[in-house]
């Protein structure tokens, strides 16, 4: 863990630092296990963030808790972090305190008005500043001296009987709506659906498929217009994959042979 008098942005003005810096560094101030600072590396991890900085951290042993929450993100994230005081932290990044938010108005401007997650990651890329997500202590959260000094409010929405959060899930939650921040669709595990979907031709085969099967059943001539706009509707939400679409095919074919075959 480096600190941050060796931090090459902390002897930068914020003009001097990069314009619209996206993904945001995460912040967790004063944690108390060091396990969740482990696991709050791995959430970076896992939804493409590497900028780690760390307030008051506890001590991060490599064979202790830390670590072994970490994952993958023990090898980069979690050595790399950066520790970092409250005052730096403020004065070098435009801030956004991670905190509960219970029935709180315009009354009350200590946590409101709030953004939710999913509101920052359509709005965070319009903010020419180096970002950072806050996350607060285990038990307390962020006090309110620090929520009056950071520049804007994070709310997860949750159940008003419960809507407290422990620290670990607030910041895996808060990272995975904001991972369009860190990862492009192409970077994510999951396939590209354009890519995989069957092409429109294997489609329109298996439309006129059903239009055979539906006039060798002697499907109801007035009916047969109705019954095909609705199977268009059921495997235009469906995203019938190339494989999907054949065995569908050689069903269907098949099921439009056999009244050939018994006469």
């Amino acid at each position: 863990m480096t600190d941050a008098n060796d931090h090459p942005q902390q002897d930068s003005t914020v003009d001097d630092l990069p314009s619209q810096r996206t993904p945001p560094a995460v912040a967790v101030v004063d944690a108390q296990f060091p396990g969740n600072v482990g696991t709050i590396a791995r959430a970076m991890k896992n939804f493409g963030f590497s900028d780690l900085l760390l307030v008051d951290p506890p001590e991060l042993d490599p064979d202790g808790e830390a670590y072994g929450f970490a994952g993958h993100a023990r090898d980069d994230i979690l050595p790399n972090a950066t520790e970092i005081s409250f005052d730096e932290l403020v004065s070098g990044y435009h801030t956004i305190g991670c905190t509960a938010v219970t029935n709180e108005d315009d009354r009350s401007h200590m946590r409101f008005p709030f953004s939710t997650p999913a509101d920052l990651a359509e709005r965070l890329p319009t903010v020419e500043a180096p970002t950072a997500l806050i996350f607060g202590r285990e038990r307390v959260g962020l006090t309110n001296e620090e929520l009056a000094r950071i520049d804007e409010i994070c709310a997860i929405p949750a159940s008003k009987e419960y809507p407290v959060l422990n620290l670990g899930q607030a910041a895996t939650i808060t990272l995975y709506e904001l991972r369009s921040l860190a990862l492009d669709e192409d970077e994510t595990q999951l396939p590209d659906i354009e890519r995989v979907r069957a092409d429109e031709a294997t489609v329109d085969r298996l439309y006129d498929q059903w239009a055979d099967l539906l006039e060798e059943l002697n499907h109801p001539t007035e009916k047969r217009e109705k019954t095909m706009r609705m199977l268009r509707r059921v495997y235009g939400r469906a995203d019938l994959t190339e494989g999907e679409a054949n065995t569908f095919l050689g069903l269907l074919r098949r099921a439009t042979e056999r009244p050939a075959e018994r006469d």
